[in-house]
């Protein structure tokens, strides 16, 4: 599966996606634990102090918010479109 990526998160994965193997489904849950092991330096960006799931983060699974899905047990399979997006900030007020 490759895991796009957007923003701050691309410097802490070294590029653009992310490709994780996996046999099978996962949850957005077991994806995430998988790239903090992978990536540590991600739990500081995707984590609240309490270690629930920032709000401002999207993680989308074939252009749907998993949120509005399923939330972190949303399944993924293999053949899914995953993208991460921080949150975005800037412009004019």
């Amino acid at each position: 599966m490759e895991i796009k990526v957007y923003a701050t998160l691309r410097a802490i994965v070294g590029g653009k996606s992310v490709h994780l193997e996996h046999d099978g489904n996962i949850t957005v849950r077991e994806m995430i634990d998988r790239l903090f092991n992978r990536y540590p330096a991600l739990k500081g960006e995707l984590l609240t102090r309490n270690g629930d799931m920032h709000s401002a983060f999207h993680i989308l699974i074939n252009g749907r918010d998993a949120r509005f899905l399923n939330g972190p047990e949303t399944v993924i399979t293999p053949q899914d479109e995953v993208r991460i997006f921080p949150p975005v900030g800037g412009g004019r007020v």
